[in-house]
């Protein structure tokens, strides 16, 4: 699909959509419109082509087991927020470049090598003995908002719960 075939009134509820979803979770979408609606159309023209979402910065592979990392918002957008301000894309971006108060940089690529993601599936097809004989494992420590309980594995708990919006200081290590 070209550029050109998606109308603008498509890129706008796409835009008007996903700010929405966004702010309803507490994130912020780049408050320079004209590039975020690029992104939009750049996550619509994945989506024809793919059938996901997938990153409008990342070159995916087409096969979506494969780019489920990179699916729009990547598995990678709450590290980059909280290290760096935005994700890779600067689609999302912090409160602080939302109120113009810090500008985007780039950042460096977060996602592991081709043969690094694979080697890590068969990993996680192989868990270890003890992780099995308790029936589960962790990959990431699980964060819970002190203010509403909601919980989330990552390896560091959101800038803003997405639940009651309570702010990262709100969260307490879980397990």
């Amino acid at each position: 699909m070209a550029n050109n075939e998606i109308s603008e009134e498509t890129i706008d509820a796409r835009y008007r959509q996903l700010k929405k979803e966004a702010e309803d979770a507490g994130y912020h979408l780049n408050p320079d419109v004209d590039f975020t609606k690029g992104l939009v159309r750049g996550l619509i023209i994945n989506e024809h082509r793919y059938s996901y979402q997938g990153c409008p910065c990342r070159l995916a592979s087409g096969v979506q087991a494969e780019d489920i990392d990179i699916i729009c918002p990547c598995d990678y957008r709450d590290p980059d927020l909280t290290d760096y301000g935005n994700c890779y894309c600067a689609l999302y971006v912090s409160s602080g470049i939302s109120s113009g108060e810090e500008a985007t940089t780039p950042i460096p690529e977060r996602r592991p090598p081709k043969a690094q993601r694979e080697a890590q599936m068969q990993e996680d097809i192989h868990e270890s003995p003890a992780a099995q004989a308790h029936g589960f494992s962790l990959e990431y420590p699980v964060w819970r908002c002190q203010v509403c309980g909601y919980l989330c594995a990552r390896n560091e708990p959101p800038e803003v719960c997405p639940i009651c919006k309570a702010k990262k200081e709100r969260f307490g290590r879980f397990i």
